[in-house]
């Protein structure tokens, strides 16, 4: 094998900082007996990795960060069941380990499925992460039915809709029968149209006003994918009775829920490094994949891949994060080409 080549850092400087990524050369993992080791081809950059590294403290250990990634098996721990030295697998893997932007990365093989056969690596490693959060917030916690057409008649709104996780939720949601509106910027309105929506809506403009205007002045859904705060008030406008608000950002400060009481509506927390992090039922997220990358393979959800750089290296990693960081791209941003010799 090659040596683990890989991305960390040390401290939690600004992306714009040179040395705010590394590239280094790790030990090879511990596979333990549920364990698979991969050799990394394929990494995206999701906002959680900023996240975690401007909250971590500074060590003179190297942290690799990385939930995404696709790969080969070069490796396998005796009690994995169900793959092969040699299979093709995506996953995002758990925020307890060292990440995937290593050569080699060790991740239980229950949080992981042979990848979509029609998707190339990159496309591939843009899916897991944001496709097990779409599938747990839609399905696990708002209470929606994952079946073709199970809801029909029913509507969704999108707050954020043209990033990673708002184009697999408004894809999975029109195939399971949902009305999907989502917010964005109008120059992501056809991203969005490609990507599920039936409804683009100009988030600088309102929205209330915009929904009315489609006679959608009562949604059985919203899905708020930013900062919650701005966006309860609306949510407690909108949402019908026995209806489901759900978000996947922490609030930094209290939320207004009381009108949501006399409608016997619920607020809904989604996390998807919960279940790795406590070990509850952590297969779960490995079947989620497998039904979603078949799903791929069907054709009924498309790529949410946007830019692709290569290799893996700490240049095209501290550039791929600028770009997430921007916040006004579409879409998944992907680092691919496997690390250089």
């Amino acid at each position: 094998m090659h040596a683990n080549n890989a991305v960390g850092f040390y401290k939690p400087l600004a992306t714009s900082n040179p040395d705010s990524f590394k590239d280094i050369v790790l030990d090879m993992p511990t596979v333990g007996p549920a364990d698979i080791t991969v050799a990394v081809s394929a990494v995206s950059i999701n906002p959680v990795d900023s996240k975690f590294r401007m909250s971590s403290p500074i060590s003179t250990t190297p942290r690799v960060l990385g939930y995404d990634a696709c790969g080969t098996i070069v490796a396998i721990g005796s009690d994995v069941r169900g793959f092969a030295i040699g299979d093709r697998v995506a996953y995002a893997g758990d925020s307890q380990r060292a990440g995937s932007e290593q050569r080699y990365q060790a991740v239980d093989y229950r949080l992981v499925a042979k990848a979509p056969a029609t998707a190339s690596d990159a496309e591939a490693a843009a899916l897991p992460l944001v496709s097990i959060t779409a599938w747990e917030l839609l399905f696990d916690k708002m209470g929606f039915t994952p079946g073709r057409h199970a809801n029909h008649g029913q509507k969704l709104l999108i707050i954020n809709g043209a990033g990673g996780v708002g184009s697999v939720l408004a894809q999975l949601a029109r195939w399971t029968g949902l009305t999907v509106f989502a917010t964005a910027s109008p120059k992501h309105h056809e991203w969005l149209r490609a990507h599920g929506v039936a409804h683009p809506l100009d988030y600088h403009d309102d929205i209330a006003g915009q929904l009315h205007k489609l006679h959608a002045d009562a949604l059985d859904g919203i899905a708020i994918l930013y900062a919650p705060e701005p966006y309860m008030a609306l949510a407690n406008q909108l949402i019908a009775p026995f209806g489901h608000v759900g978000t996947v950002v922490l609030p930094t400060a209290p939320l207004d829920v009381a009108e949501l009481k006399n409608k016997a509506a619920s607020l809904d927390f989604e996390y998807m490094f919960l279940r790795s992090l406590r070990g509850l039922q952590i297969e779960h997220q490995g079947n989620i994949l497998k039904r979603m990358f078949a799903l791929y393979d069907q054709g009924k959800i498309s790529s949410v891949l946007s830019e692709t750089l290569a290799p893996i290296n700490a240049q095209n990693v501290r550039a791929a994060t600028q770009l997430v960081e921007n916040g006004h791209s579409s879409g998944k941003v992907v680092v691919a080409g496997g690390f250089p010799e």
